[in-house]
């Protein structure tokens, strides 16, 4: 008769390894992805009438061509200066003719009757553009519009944007909506 073999105890290596699984899962960190945070507005009621055609004024084009060279409004422009034009242009101060147009006035909360800019930027670039120039570029524009509200925030209730309670917050973003367009990258600058 052949010699029987002892019997292995093996019901406490399936605790051993779910413990060893556990501290790992535990002690490991795992990566974050870091990207663009964005809220996308929310879809429009299906009973909205649809705008007629968008006019040139209304629209602020910002391209940006695979040599990460910026043309506003068709001319060049030095990044440092986005911030500023785009001001100029959402805020239309002077109702200048060849700045966006403005919707009758509507009554807004805080403010009364309250003519609306009719702006809308446009941001576009070729395939070849760098990715840091892009945000760069995106970031100026939407510095433009934080400090356009930041501006009237100080000028109506004495602080800034952020600080202000959700109602005023809701009031500003109706006579500054954030309109940036962004359209899909094209061959502006060849291959």
């Amino acid at each position: 008769m052949p010699k029987k073999l002892p019997e292995y105890n093996a019901s406490s290596l399936a605790d051993i390894a779910f413990m060893l699984l556990i501290f790992f899962l535990v002690t490991t960190t795992m990566g974050t992805d870091l990207g663009i945070l964005k809220m996308l507005s929310p879809p429009a009621p299906e009973n909205q009438p649809q705008e007629d055609k968008v006019r040139e004024r209304n629209i602020f084009v910002v391209l940006i061509n695979k040599n990460d060279l910026l043309l506003v409004e068709g001319k060049p422009m030095d990044i440092n200066n986005l911030k500023d034009e785009a001001k100029k242009f959402i805020q239309n101060p002077n109702r200048d003719i060849n700045l966006p147009e403005f919707k009758a006035a509507v009554d807004v909360p805080f403010f009364g009757p309250t003519e609306i800019s009719k702006q809308i930027i446009s941001l576009q670039n070729d395939r070849g553009t760098s990715y840091g120039i892009y945000i760069q570029a995106l970031n100026e524009l939407t510095a433009a519009y934080v400090e356009v509200k930041n501006e009237l925030a100080m000028r109506k209730f004495g602080k800034v944007y952020d600080d202000l309670d959700e109602d005023r917050q809701n009031a500003i973003r109706k006579i500054f909506p954030q309109r940036i367009s962004e359209a899909e990258p094209k061959n502006y600058g060849g291959k």
